[in-house]
């Protein structure tokens, strides 16, 4: 019987589990899958938190009852990958054996690697919302903080889902409205980047949003480390941000175990082609989702639509045939813009966000880059989306690469 190991259950990892269970023959083939949590977070909630939106139990669920029955599930601790005897090590003394490894293993903020960030103001003025457990001590924190300076600061390039420090800033805007305080908070969003959108037509199209609700910009600000002292953000360069509420997007990083296994860059992102997904180094490793170097939004789209192209080009190497140059980048993301309304993007390695409608040509209902309440409903309605259809591996009736039906071309946008 051949092996499939996957390593990682979370969006990636799940999705890849359940559709190759479906494609291979149980008789032929075993699928295991490895993690050390029991749970699934649903971790585009995250965002909704801090402002009372989403409770714990909306965004976490038992691994297991997501997980077609022919899947081997083991709950352990990954601690070594040798490539070269194709095995995995695990922390119980177990190791595994595999013909084909797909590694799933994500990525994580990591405060450590700001000088000073995980001192004692952290979890105190200073969380993160990347991690259920900052979302919800800041969600306590915010409960009962009478205002100040808040300031939304990432510190370094690539994160997972690249627009959420936007979000939070959008939503925190209208959270204090609400509670008729927004006249005491200081909103500041602090960007290595050089402009809050990146991309020259999604920063046309709102780049007034920040200046219309009142929050200050700060770019090119690479930050070196955090003074709990002076209530202080400081750059390599010797520029600062003061802050009383420091809501900090950390260097984030790939999962320790890839570098430690020599499989990973310096952020312990693995070498991926990013067309096929096949690892650069070794053609029976394939990679998903954010433990990949492709040059994509670190989003769980990117790894749904990634997914596609990852189960065909499987099934081709499997049956003796090279992987196909296929994926495209494809990523969307709904970006919340406060008081019901939100926003839509949709773009890949080589087009930027532009304006139209989604899915559907002329028609939508999602519209790009114009707020609307519609997108606002979509971004609720996709968590049940996720749960229900996408990390079961049933098939979505939207094409993983990216269409331009319906989008404006890039002259009239």
């Amino acid at each position: 019987m051949k092996k499939v190991l996957i390593l990682g259950a979370g969006t990636g990892g799940t999705m890849m589990a359940n559709k190759l269970r479906h494609e291979l023959s149980q008789k032929e083939w075993e699928i295991t899958l490895v993690d050390q949590s029991p749970d699934h977070h649903y971790q585009p909630g995250y965002l909704f938190i801090p402002f009372g939106i989403y409770k714990g139990a909306d965004v976490i669920r038992p691994k297991r009852n997501y997980l077609d029955s022919g899947i081997r599930f083991i709950l352990d601790v990954i601690s070594g990958i040798d490539p070269e005897s194709k095995s995995v090590a695990l922390e119980s003394g177990k190791k595994l054996t595999y013909d084909f490894l797909i590694i799933a293993t994500g990525a994580a903020p990591n405060p450590d690697e700001t000088e000073g960030m995980s001192g004692e103001g952290w979890y105190k003025n200073a969380f993160d919302f990347y991690t259920y457990e900052g979302a919800t001590a800041l969600a306590r924190h915010l409960r009962n903080w009478e205002g100040g300076k808040l300031v939304v600061n990432i510190v370094e390039m690539p994160i997972k889902c690249p627009v959420a420090p936007l979000e939070f800033s959008f939503l925190a805007d209208e959270f204090f409205t609400n509670r008729h305080m927004r006249d005491r908070v200081d909103i500041t969003y602090v960007t290595p980047l050089d402009a809050a959108f990146t991309k020259p037509v999604a920063a046309r199209h709102l780049g007034n949003f920040l200046h219309e609700k009142n929050i200050n910009l700060v770019t090119d600000f690479n930050t070196g480390s955090v003074d709990y002292e002076k209530n202080q953000i400081q750059s390599w360069d010797g520029k600062t941000v003061d802050f009383d509420l420091l809501i900090s997007i950390p260097t984030n990083m790939g999962a320790p175990v890839i570098g430690e296994s020599g499989l990973g860059d310096d952020l312990n992102y693995v070498p991926t082609d990013p067309k096929t997904l096949r690892s650069k180094q070794y053609d029976d490793i394939f990679v998903i989702g954010d433990a990949t170097d492709i040059p994509a939004s670190k989003a769980g789209s990117v790894a749904h639509f990634a997914a596609e192209t990852l189960t065909k080009n499987f099934l081709r190497v499997v049956d003796g045939f090279e992987p196909l140059p296929e994926f495209d980048g494809h990523a969307n993301c709904y970006i919340e813009s406060g008081f019901g309304k939100g926003l839509l993007i949709d773009f890949n390695y080589d087009v930027e966000p532009l304006p139209g409608k989604y899915p559907l040509p002329g028609i939508g209902p999602f519209t790009l880059l114009q707020e609307s309440r519609t997108n606002h409903w979509g971004k609720l309605l996709f968590r049940w989306i996720y749960f229900n259809m996408l990390i079961r591996g049933v098939e979505l009736p939207v094409p993983a690469k990216m269409m331009m039906a319906g989008k404006q071309a890039l002259q009239e946008a």
